[in-house]
């Protein structure tokens, strides 16, 4: 695993990790998670020639209710990654929490991403809206009781066309982690990476 690093635009200090070479993938940390969490499944995407970048949620973050003002505070952190590593454009990610920080670099930065992965759909992300036109991939364990498989069918049945569902059998909450191999092959498959 690639040593965690932090970078510290105007005060804030957002941890990140980088690793391999080729099209970028962003993955964002749920919070209460640090990145390591994500460090197994962006190893095992990492070895199929692309570079992915982990980013934890920036003190600050943590410290606040980011489904309210802050949502944009930490879309902009990811961006300024982003910006920091020389990433023009990325599929951006993230489990749970992470993938409505995902959601809204879509949203706020769309020319930046070229599609989202989420990791699990939180409940509050099944009404909002998604960014136009990007294709969104949700990732879902079938036994997560914190970001249930329906949070995710709901949002496919809002955007079909955009929306694509992929379950990892027996996965609960911390697939990312106890699923690695399944959920990269579900990642590598759907972007036709391998």
């Amino acid at each position: 695993m690639t040593e965690t690093q932090i970078f510290e635009p105007d005060g804030r200090a957002i941890p990140f990790a980088a690793e391999g070479e080729g099209p970028a993938l962003v993955l964002v940390a749920d919070r209460g998670s640090d990145i390591d969490a994500l460090g197994s499944l962006a190893h095992s995407v990492a070895q199929e020639d692309f570079r992915v970048v982990r980013i934890g949620l920036s003190d600050s973050a943590e410290k606040t209710d980011a489904v309210g003002g802050t949502a944009r505070d930490l879309a902009q952190d990811v961006v300024d990654v982003m910006d920091h590593l020389g990433i023009e454009d990325a599929w951006v990610g993230g489990h749970a929490f992470g993938g409505s920080v995902a959601r809204r670099v879509s949203l706020d930065h769309h020319a930046r991403v070229n599609g989202v992965l989420l990791l699990g759909v939180e409940a509050a992300d099944v009404a909002p809206p998604l960014a136009d036109g990007l294709p969104v991939l949700v990732v879902q364990g079938t036994e997560d009781d914190v970001t249930p498989p329906a949070n995710g069918e709901a949002l496919q049945a809002s955007a079909p066309g955009l929306v694509s569902v992929v379950p990892i059998e027996g996965g609960g909450h911390l697939f990312p982690t106890t699923h690695v191999g399944a959920t990269s092959w579900a990642i590598e498959d759907y972007l036709d990476w391998d």
